[in-house]
């Protein structure tokens, strides 16, 4: 009895089997992280490219998952703000030599601040009017890379952009391999995830949760809805950009291309496929459809075929992507302990 009472005044978070859960979750991460820290021992350069690509495309899908996920806004903008980052990034070190981790930053503030105008009056529209005013984004972005020939080159391209450099102090080193890349995108991967986690656990998550759910009940309860998707939208740029600099300092070349609508609909199968509104399902949904894609190479003939029987057979038996499969994985591992 006083077990049972004792058992009772516990919080959930308190509970054993709560804490059973957390513990296994910390130590599948623990192994997971020393696992991707010792990938390159046991992987070749082309996986470790697919990873390195996976990664990349893993910062503007967090952005989307955060619009689309926990705020429930589809937008088809994440090609234009990944387009923007790479070219800003490519040309603020080809034209002026400025750092890597300049380039970085400021890839991500410029698509950040370039989506508030943007955001201002597409917000104010409703369902498919924003969807398709995204869309409009993506396409605008295309054309002025394609046009604007003295800043851009057209579709030339930016070619010769240089591998990240750093320097401490009087040691200064360049990430030219494809291992030293793997390990600079995997820290700047595995710090975006934490940032996530920690918007999404907030209370301004939970707010978001409660737009996505009903944006009037919401908005009646005083959350002021407007200007949370507002923000939320230029976070999405910014990581979107963030990943569109990583691109062009990896690939050392940007071009047109970069805006095209494949990039957006990639970043919308590893949300939607991993699973709307999960961090898990979405790093998941990186790794496995940027890999499949990566893997499929080796039949360039049949690759769309294949990828597309996939995505319908996700449709038909995973409808709400991957998240479901990986809950039902903890929740068998919390009943075998």
């Amino acid at each position: 009895m006083t077990e049972i009472v004792r058992d009772q005044t516990m919080t959930p978070a308190e509970s054993p089997v709560a804490k059973t859960g957390t513990d296994l979750r910390v130590a599948f991460g623990l192994a997971l992280a020393a696992l991707a820290c010792l990938a390159p021992l046991f992987l070749g350069n082309y996986p470790l490219h697919a990873i390195i690509i996976a990664l990349i495309f893993l910062l503007p899908a967090h952005g989307l998952n955060l619009l689309l996920g926990y705020t429930g806004l589809l937008s088809l903008a994440q090609a234009a703000f990944f387009g923007i980052g790479a070219y800003a990034s490519a040309l603020l070190a080809v034209h002026f030599g400025t750092p890597f981790y300049l380039n970085f930053l400021a890839a991500g503030l410029i698509a950040g601040a370039i989506a508030l105008p943007l955001g201002i009056p597409a917000l104010r529209l409703r369902s498919t009017s924003f969807v398709m005013c995204t869309l409009g984004f993506v396409i605008i972005g295309q054309a002025i890379a394609k046009n604007w020939i003295s800043l851009t080159r057209g579709d030339m391209g930016l070619a010769a952009i240089p591998k990240p450099y750093f320097a401490l102090g009087p040691a200064s080193f360049t990430v030219s391999s494809t291992v030293g890349f793997y390990y600079l995108v995997l820290a700047i991967a595995a710090l975006a995830t934490l940032a996530i986690y920690l918007i999404v656990r907030s209370p301004a998550g939970r707010n978001m949760i409660a737009i996505r759910e009903n944006e009037t009940l919401a908005e009646s309860v005083g959350i002021p809805t407007w200007y949370y998707k507002l923000i939320v939208f230029m976070i999405s740029a910014a990581f979107a950009g963030l990943g569109g600099s990583l691109y062009a300092h990896y690939l050392t070349v940007v071009s047109p291309l970069t805006f095209q609508m494949y990039y957006s609909t990639t970043m919308l199968i590893i949300v939607l496929g991993g699973g709307a509104g999960t961090i898990s399902g979405v790093i998941f949904g990186s790794l496995l459809f940027v890999g499949l894609t990566e893997a499929l190479r080796v039949a360039p003939e049949l690759r769309m075929i294949a990828y597309g029987f996939f995505l319908l057979a996700l449709v038909f038996y995973f409808p709400n992507g991957f998240a479901p499969l990986i809950g039902r994985f903890w929740s068998f591992l919390e009943r075998r302990k």
